[in-house]
Parts: C-alpha cells; sequence; structure tokens
C-alpha cells in the first residue's frame, strides 16, 4: 500500500507563513501529480494547488501569489509554501497523490490524514 503523511500546520496570525509537508511512502513505482487540497466543516473539498512530475503547475485563483508548490521527486515529496496567510485559508490540508503502484495498473488516487492550518485575526 501507500502511505501519505503530512506535517507542518498549526495556528499562525494573518499575515504570517506556513510550510506544509507531505511525505509518500510504500509500494510506489511512480507518482504522476502530487497536490494539496482543503477542506472546511461547510465546504467541499477543494484543489489548493497541484505539481505534475516534470514541474508543471495549477493554483486555485484565492491562493495564486501567496502560497507555493514544490516536489522532491527523489524522495517522494511535495511541499505548500503559504506566505500573506488569511483568516479564510483556515482549513484542514490534505496531500493528494496520483500513484502507479508496484504491479498495478493504473493510477491510484492516495490521500494523506490531513493538517489543520488555523489563521488567527
Amino acid at each position: 500500500q501507500v502511505q501519505l503523511v503530512e506535517s507542518g500546520g498549526g495556528l499562525v496570525q494573518a499575515g504570517g507563513s506556513l510550510r506544509l509537508s507531505c511525505a509518500a511512502s510504500g509500494s510506489i513505482f511512480s507518482i504522476n501529480y502530487m497536490g494539496w487540497y482543503r477542506q472546511t466543516p461547510w465546504n467541499e473539498r477543494e484543489l489548493v494547488a497541484r505539481i505534475g512530475s516534470a514541474g508543471s503547475t495549477n493554483y486555485a485563483d484565492s491562493v495564486k501569489g501567496r502560497f507555493t508548490i514544490s516536489r522532491d521527486n527523489a524522495k517522494n515529496k511535495v511541499y505548500l509554501q503559504m506566505n500573506s496567510l488569511e483568516p479564510e485559508d483556515t482549513a484542514v490540508y490534505y496531500c493528494n497523490a496520483d500513484v502507479w503502484v508496484r504491479a498495478g495498473s493504473r493510477w491510484y488516487p492516495f490521500w494523506g490524514q490531513g493538517t489543520q492550518v488555523t489563521v488567527s485575526s
């Protein structure tokens, strides 16, 4: 199986910064996209940012210019640098990866357990 473990969440004041990390491990042959999603109790899970294996990126309009996604393919890790945080960024952030498992036949999506980010005003 494949496990995704996030770290780096916490409480920060508005205008501050946090860096989220996610490490994928297990029966991995290859990883396509890696990304970050977020969810609040009153909203559906939404894409924050994702990055392809070659480095192409996509961002939600609400985080463009403030958040930066990056990855280390050799370590199967993805990062999210979050700057100029706003109270509206408060959510549980989930790591996601599209993985071709060893002896597999297609890409499978895997999710981390989530990490809480709280931005106080």
